[in-house]
């Protein structure tokens, strides 16, 4: 079974969701018919995520679990124990995805000193898929090198009209990996686009939902998050258009290139 079989392709993003108010958010994201989780250990909120999924009282095989191993999981004997804390967090015995958060800060440690360990982990059954997140192309082909074909479900890479990593995606389209977006919505700058804008008017949506149903449309998956229940039910409702071939090759020439997650120990992009 491949990823692209069984992940929904509209996540919610977990990143702020704390506490209270965000236990409450990922309810809310789940009652609108989110069916995909995504969290990270660098976001602190797998205890939220796990709570929520609780309360929902939904099954645990009806929504889709990803959490991201952080950087600081990379050394030698860490990073097993760390999932398995995370697991703890989410008070679940499985996730469905995990991904190397970031390669290691400015390359420091080689490649497969870390995802070695996630190939185990998966072996072991800790988790039913394995990815990578901030990859470029030439470390996805020591990925691929190291892991083998195929076992490499997905990147997570910034994405949105504003940077669309279009000679990444491709990368990534043509060797069967998964693109997923993270910032898909560019955290609330697509309203300073006024193509995006008259755009939205013609389809009675938003820049965001324009945004997200141009990403699934390209066959990606996209996580946007929000902690207001309108956003949230907006946002789920971009799957109801079908944006036209030629709004598709528009919003393309929206691209501007514009990164906002770049560290300065992060890899040297493509």
């Amino acid at each position: 079974m491949k990823l692209h079989d069984v992940m929904p392709r509209l996540g919610f993003g977990t990143y702020g969701r704390w506490n209270a108010e965000g236990i409450e958010a990922i309810l809310c994201a789940l009652e609108a018919g989110y069916r995909h989780l995504d969290t990270a250990q660098t976001y602190d909120t797998e205890t939220e995520v796990g709570t929520a999924l609780k309360q929902s009282g939904l099954a645990r095989d009806e929504v889709f679990l990803t959490t991201k191993i952080s950087t600081d999981n990379y050394g030698e004997g860490r990073l097993t124990p760390s999932l398995e804390e995370s697991l703890v967090r989410l008070d679940v015995d499985q996730v469905d995805l995990t991904l190397l958060h970031w390669p290691s800060p400015n390359g420091t440690q080689p490649l497969a000193e870390y995802l070695e360990p996630l190939l185990e982990a998966q072996d072991s059954g800790l988790t039913r898929f394995v990815g990578v997140s901030n990859f470029t192309i030439a470390l996805l082909d020591q990925a691929r090198s190291i892991a083998g074909e195929g076992r490499i479900a997905t990147n997570q890479v910034e994405l949105n009209p504003f940077i669309q990593n279009k000679k990444l995606a491709k990368y990534c389209v043509d060797h069967g990996i998964l693109v997923t977006c993270y910032q898909p919505i560019a955290h609330g700058r697509l309203g300073d686009d006024a193509v995006l804008v008259d755009m939205a008017e013609r389809y009675n949506s938003s820049p965001e939902q324009l945004a997200l149903a141009f990403e699934l449309a390209k066959g990606y998956a996209a996580i946007p998050t929000s902690g207001k229940p309108e956003r949230i039910v907006s946002n789920f409702s971009a799957q109801r258009l079908q944006l036209s071939p030629e709004d598709i090759a528009l919003i393309e020439t929206r691209d501007r290139n514009l990164r906002a997650i770049a560290p300065d120990w992060g890899p040297d992009w493509d």
